[in-house]
């Protein structure tokens, strides 16, 4: 079921020409660009809004500093691409590319109106496709806790411990799409989904508390419910679980390392009929399965 909580329709995901994925996130802010690049700019500033402070002359060529409130985590370090004040600020953090950029509000009919409201545009470049509703719901959180800093406080961070807002830009962005790949048995299934709670606690639901062992039979909750399950031949909690559907086929759940929201899910099925028509209804099977461990994972408190 597809989450209630409202996300902005403009904003997108598409693909770079090298095959990196671009977020795309545009929001009106009631105040000029000046106040809103001094936001973006200022150490000071950033603080409050952003998860870490950001430290940088803004001058193409210049270094980066992130530092985390209370020494969190260790300072991190990035190079600033572009910079044209007060239209955009563009940086490296890692292997990622923030590019903002300000402009007046040309939705506003008053010449004068336009000038004392911005349009704040973010172009988030990376490469884990899969956790781009993470950091969706991350910059969305981030942007409302800049307008209430320029709005003149006070700030009150909001967070996502529920995973609703997490939800809403899969649904929104199509993250939960089966992908069909050919292995040696055929057509593979596989998904890939960002979960919101930790791999220990995702195996407990999927698991109800009892850890399987080799050779017994697959739990219910690891399966579409139509039978086609068999031994297990691999099991490693909290992060692995394989069983046969075949001499050749098998089912492969994983949960690896994910944004921070949780846990990462790859499922992969294995010896898939042929025919598109037969991968179709094979993808529509387990769809549901996946997503109502999603849900699930959200309705469970931390």
């Amino acid at each position: 079921m597809r989450p209630s909580v409202p996300v902005n329709e403009n904003d997108t995901l598409t693909f770079t020409e090298d095959g990196r994925t671009a977020l795309r996130m545009e929001r009106p802010i009631g105040h000029p660009p000046g106040r809103v690049w001094e936001a973006l700019t200022r150490p000071e500033l950033t603080a409050q809004w952003f998860p870490c402070e950001i430290s940088a002359e803004p001058r193409a060529g210049e270094p980066v500093t992130f530092t985390f409130p209370g020494g969190e985590a260790p300072p991190m370090a990035g190079t600033v691409i572009e910079a044209e004040k007060p239209w955009v600020f563009a940086y490296t953090w890692g292997g990622d590319r923030f590019h903002w950029s300000v402009r007046p509000d040309r939705s506003l009919g008053d010449s004068r109106e336009r000038a004392r409201h911005s349009l704040l545009t973010l172009v988030h470049t990376f490469d884990d496709h899969y956790g781009a509703a993470s950091f969706a719901s991350g910059w969305h959180l981030c942007v409302d806790a800049m307008a209430q800093l320029l709005d003149g406080g006070p700030v009150r961070r909001g967070d996502d411990r529920d995973g609703a807002l997490h939800e809403a830009y899969v649904a929104q962005f199509g993250l939960g799409a089966v992908t069909v790949e050919e292995s040696g048995a055929g057509p593979a299934l596989r998904f890939e989904r960002q979960l919101v709670r930790p791999a220990r606690m995702v195996w407990a639901l999927l698991t109800e508390g009892r850890d399987p062992a080799v050779g017994e039979t697959a739990p219910a909750a690891f399966t579409t419910g139509n039978g086609s399950t068999g031994k297990i031949t691999e099991v490693r909690a909290p992060e692995l679980l394989e069983y046969e559907v075949s001499q050749e086929g098998h089912v492969r759940w994983e949960l690896t390392t994910g944004t921070g929201h949780g846990a990462r899910l790859v499922l992969t099925v294995t010896e898939t009929p042929g025919d598109d028509e037969a991968v179709a209804a094979a993808g529509a099977a387990w769809y549901p399965v996946i997503e109502d461990l999603a849900a699930r994972c959200a309705a469970t408190p931390q």
